[in-house]
């Protein structure tokens, strides 16, 4: 196992923090994080590049940061010991053709995508043979400190002496390491991450075309809305890229995808048909599956209802709310149980949005009071049936442009909605952030 190989320490470890080369190629958020957090923690050979045309912006931006900024990637391989590709996942292939063959001999060579496939599928391809591999995947995003935060390590190609230096490195980022292989960390970050980032561009894209800003809608007041507007509203202020990448170019993304939109196709069908018991059925099979029924001796993830109150992007007062299917959830958890997962299982490579969203379906799941309104409402409430028409149709649209392979599509499509919201991604980044860091709090706590 390679968690179980003795640490780097001492004199070693000193040496090799003032001798070993670290090369970023990418100064993106995530390039800079790693480069200034590796400095902080005590190496003093830091390279870091981007494009050849951003090198005097890059060079001015880290003067007197103790980082050595070059050229361009041929700079950073040719003097680098640990070579770390800090490139969207679409680009890697090509960036890798690129710089791949100028690697110093005998280099370790990792990446930062969130998909792991064809990152390894690029290295096995284009770097030389002596070239060593141990790539990576933090899993939170750039403005949060890897401090304490999970961090997937994949030693895929490499001998113990290669190995053990790169591992020292990781190690100096002070998260909490996970070792998978590419195909695990692949298949877990579909289970975990595809469904919920589908659910999510989906409802900001079905209130898009609405012509609806949720937070001016009875539909979607209290805390509970207030999670699943933030936290969407938080996915329309990040980079497209990340949300395609991990979408597109993960080989089991695309089944959980497909079950995803036709667990919404069969429950709204059942919704306007009025099978009402049939759907209370499957709704209730599909939480003992996940959550074990409604008592399951699990402490609760997402904080009490009336500290999310205080998220709320409008003014309408709750006692105006008016209840809603929650079809978004309800489909979520119905496709967990149609495949087989449960997302418990995967907490090991939660990253910290994923820990609110998994908050958000269980508070309603886990409410017998809620999810019993929730089940109602879908079957009885032809307004909410016209609403949830909007929401049935984009995860479908969304689905076609994913299982096409588009990223022109996803692109437009994703940037199309964000515009809709500019005037409120920076209130609801905000407020999301916020909302993790009490739920990181509470887990922290209750782990001592």
């Amino acid at each position: 196992m390679a968690e179980s190989r003795p640490p780097v320490t001492g004199e070693a470890l000193a040496k090799l923090k003032s001798t070993f080369e670290i090369g970023l190629i990418g100064a993106g958020e995530m390039g800079l994080l790693y480069a200034r957090q590796l400095r902080d923690a005590g190496w003093q050979r830091v390279n870091i590049c981007d494009l050849p045309s951003k090198y005097n912006e890059l060079r001015n931006k880290l003067a007197g940061q103790g980082i050595n900024v070059l050229p361009d990637g041929y700079a950073v391989s040719r003097l680098s010991d640990y070579i770390i590709y800090s490139v969207e996942a679409a680009n890697l292939p090509r960036v890798v053709a690129e710089y791949g063959r100028a690697s110093k001999c005998g280099a370790i060579v990792g990446g930062q995508t969130s998909v792991k496939t064809p990152e390894i599928d690029a290295f096995e391809k284009y770097l030389p043979s002596d070239v060593q591999i141990v790539t990576m995947h933090s899993l939170h995003g750039p403005n949060i400190s890897t401090q304490g935060q999970p961090l997937v390590v994949i030693r895929h190609r490499c001998g113990n002496e290669a190995y053990d230096r790169a591992h020292a490195v990781l190690q100096s980022l002070g998260a909490n390491m996970v070792y998978l292989t590419y195909e695990e960390h692949d298949r877990i970050t579909a289970d975990t991450q595809a469904v919920t980032h589908l659910a999510f561009i989906s409802m900001g894209t079905a209130w898009m075309t609405q012509k609806v800003y949720p937070w001016e809608n009875r539909t979607y007041i209290g805390g509970l809305e207030n999670v699943k507007v933030n936290m969407a509203m938080r996915i329309y202020g990040s980079k497209w890229h990340v949300y395609a990448g991990l979408a597109i170019l993960n080989p089991f993304a695309k089944a959980q995808i497909n079950q995803y939109v036709q667990s919404v196709v069969e429950l709204y069908k059942m919704m306007i048909l009025g099978h009402k018991d049939a759907f209370r059925r499957r709704i209730h099979e599909a939480r003992e599956f996940v959550f074990g029924g409604p008592s399951k001796d699990r402490s609760p993830i997402l904080l009490n209802d009336q500290i999310m109150d205080k998220f709320s992007l409008g003014n309408i007062p709750k006692q105006a709310r008016k209840p809603n299917s929650h079809l978004s959830l309800l489909a979520m958890v119905d496709c967990w149980h149609k495949m087989g997962i449960n997302p418990f299982d995967h907490l090991i490579c939660q990253t910290p949005p994923f820990r609110l969203w998994l908050g958000i379906v269980e508070f309603c799941f886990r409410n017998s009071e809620i999810l019993e309104e929730s089940i109602e409402t879908a079957i009885n409430d032809k307004e909410v049936h016209a609403e949830d028409l909007s929401f049935f149709s984009m995860t479908q649209g969304w689905a076609q442009c994913i299982q096409s392979g588009s990223f022109v599509g996803y692109q437009l499509r994703f940037q199309e909605t964000a515009q809709f919201f500019e005037s409120r991604l920076d209130e609801a980044k905000v407020n999301s952030t916020e909302m993790i860091k009490l739920i990181t709090q509470k887990t922290q706590s209750r782990n001592l």
